[in-house]
């Protein structure tokens, strides 16, 4: 039996979080990773995206290029090489990562790991004992149980298919259909997003989310809430998903249908009953430390968490948190109050805080400063499509509770609201301030 003070399951952003701490108070730390240092964001999600998010950006200023006086010719797209170019871009990251593990003095095991008792794994042939375990597997696509789930692609799929479909019908209306579907619909394919609730991004605000979907279907992007789907079957060589709304059944077409039905914690094939570890459909019981409320000696961070924001950011700070907590004690606490997040579709969405609805439900007096942005200087400036903000301030103390952001460079100013909360900056402050002119920052202070 090897023996470790931290044994940490994942080797993404949760899992390299949790070395810091404990590396920087001399324990000794193994890392088991069934698949490439870095996890999901780096090799197979935000930055390979982001990639096939610029090219639709520099699409998108080409097709404003009038308005700036521009002549050009339509673009043509080659997305076998923007498949390339992505690649390329994130081709280095494992070693890299693998190197930095290296020089931090961490042992990096290869392999799946399950729990053979408390405070014990095995991976292939070998057992490791812990003082502590952490669980930083991340998540995975959510499965789907419609008949022809089987025909289902992935976001990784999308990330990594160097032919260019005609037509894609993302199942599920959350934040990969859009961004993806922002891209594949600004390369000329098309697009339907089909989501089962009867609201589109459920974390969102319901007004910045009515801006965005108005702004997709002028790009032609075919978008049916309470959409469910029936069936998904292979006819003539192209995919035909059915499903039903309002009481009518309907049928769409396509060369790829994406199950953006939501992630779930990738913690199937741990054996968590082995670990003692109680759990309800993979979602592991936690404590405000981000403990195993069943086992104290395991701790849990990142997208394997089930109840936080499923974001990178996220993950490395919880990490952080985990690895302090083993080295200090369970004292330190996640707080996810002024946590921004943003959807890279085009134009961008952006938040941080509570929703207006949130605000209200929580018995709040709020004032609600509500902002078409389009009509001012700096979006006519720039022939910006969209540009609106909600601004939510406690009406008592002027505190900001809440920013939601459509386009006007939101996914950046998002930070402004999200350092203002932290550190009680007031909405009157913000107006105060004198800000470079003329720039998008500059009308924070007419936005509150």
């Amino acid at each position: 039996m090897e023996k470790y003070d931290v044994v940490i399951l994942g080797g993404g952003n949760a899992g390299m979080g949790v070395t810091v701490a404990t590396r920087a108070a001399g324990l000794s730390v193994a890392m088991i990773e069934a698949r490439d240092l870095g996890g999901t964001c780096p090799n197979r999600g935000c930055t390979p995206k982001k990639v096939l998010v610029a090219a639709a950006h520099a699409l998108d200023e080409i097709a404003r290029a009038g308005t700036h006086a521009i002549k050009v010719d339509p673009p043509r797209l080659d997305w076998r090489a923007l498949i390339e170019r992505e690649k390329d871009i994130i081709r280095d990251i494992p070693s890299r990562l693998s190197g930095l593990m290296a020089k931090r003095g961490v042992d990096v095991i290869q392999g799946e790991a399950a729990f053979i008792s408390s405070n014990a794994v095995r991976v292939g042939t070998r057992e490791i004992e812990a003082r502590n375990i952490v669980v930083a597997t991340g998540s995975k696509p959510r499965p789907l149980s419609v008949p022809g789930a089987e025909f289902l692609t992935t976001s990784d799929d999308v990330l990594s298919d160097p032919v260019l479909p005609r037509a894609v019908v993302f199942i599920g209306g959350g934040v990969i259909a859009f961004e993806l579907g922002h891209v594949y619909a600004r390369a000329g394919v098309e697009v339907t997003i089909l989501e089962a609730l009867p609201q589109l991004l459920g974390g969102f605000d319901a007004d910045a989310v009515a801006q965005l979907r108005g702004e997709s279907e002028r790009l032609g992007i075919s978008i049916h809430t309470k959409a469910w789907v029936k069936t998904i079957e292979e006819v003539d060589g192209r995919l035909r998903v059915s499903f039903a709304k309002d009481g009518a059944e309907y049928s769409v077409d396509t060369d790829r249908a994406v199950n953006c039905a939501g992630r779930v914690g990738n913690v199937e094939g741990l054996d968590l009953g082995a670990g003692v570890i109680v759990h309800r459909e993979g979602r592991i019981e936690i404590d405000e430390h981000l403990r195993s409320r069943s086992n104290p000696d395991v701790y849990v961070c990142g997208d394997a968490v089930w109840n936080s924001p499923q974001l990178s950011p996220v993950a490395t700070y919880e990490g952080g948190i985990v690895g302090r907590n083993i080295v200090d004690g369970a004292k330190h606490r996640p707080d996810y109050s002024h946590t921004p997040a943003s959807l890279y579709s085009i134009p961008a969405v952006a938040a941080v805080g509570l929703t207006e609805a949130q605000a209200r439900e929580r018995g709040f007096i709020v004032n609600v400063h509500l902002n078409d942005m389009q009509g001012w200087l700096s979006a006519r400036t720039y022939a910006e499509p969209v540009a609106w903000s909600k601004i939510i301030v406690e009406e008592t103390t002027g505190r900001i509770l809440g920013a939601h952001l459509v386009g006007h460079a939101g996914e950046e100013l998002i930070h402004i609201f999200a350092l203002a909360m932290k550190h009680g900056i007031t909405a009157r402050d913000l107006s105060e301030m004198v800000w470079a002119f003329p720039t998008f920052a500059a009308d924070v202070r007419n936005m509150v």
